[in-house]
């Protein structure tokens, strides 16, 4: 399963995303696990790309493809442009995980 957590303020503006683990395994196959994979990496590094080639918004982003883990955090102030894209991938998220739901991804949010 892939697991979620968007960063968000009182304010509910997001900081970041990360996550961790796999929608499922090509010797465990299920329909709609690899469907759910392309979809949530799709989501996820074209908003990262976005906001680094349209933005100047500074941020760290890390990941390890084996454990499928990805971390995307901004350092500094958050622009309007930016707020959008992450928006738009949460939006894309939670369409997945409403039509997916377990055991392919789960989203929590955390107040930071």
């Amino acid at each position: 399963m892939i697991n979620v957590t968007v960063s968000v303020d009182s304010d509910h503006r997001y900081h970041g995303i990360s996550f961790l683990g796999h929608a499922g395994y090509a010797d465990d196959h299920q329909d709609g696990q690899e469907l759910v994979c392309a979809a949530v990496s799709a989501l996820t590094l074209n908003m990262a790309n976005s906001v680094e080639h349209f933005t100047e918004d500074q941020f760290e982003a890390d990941e390890d493809e084996q454990s499928g883990m990805f971390r995307f955090r901004f350092t500094g102030t958050i622009s309007p442009e930016a707020a959008l894209l992450m928006n738009s991938l949460v939006l894309g998220l939670e369409d997945i995980e409403e039509t997916y739901g377990e055991p392919y991804i789960k989203i929590r949010f955390e107040e930071v």
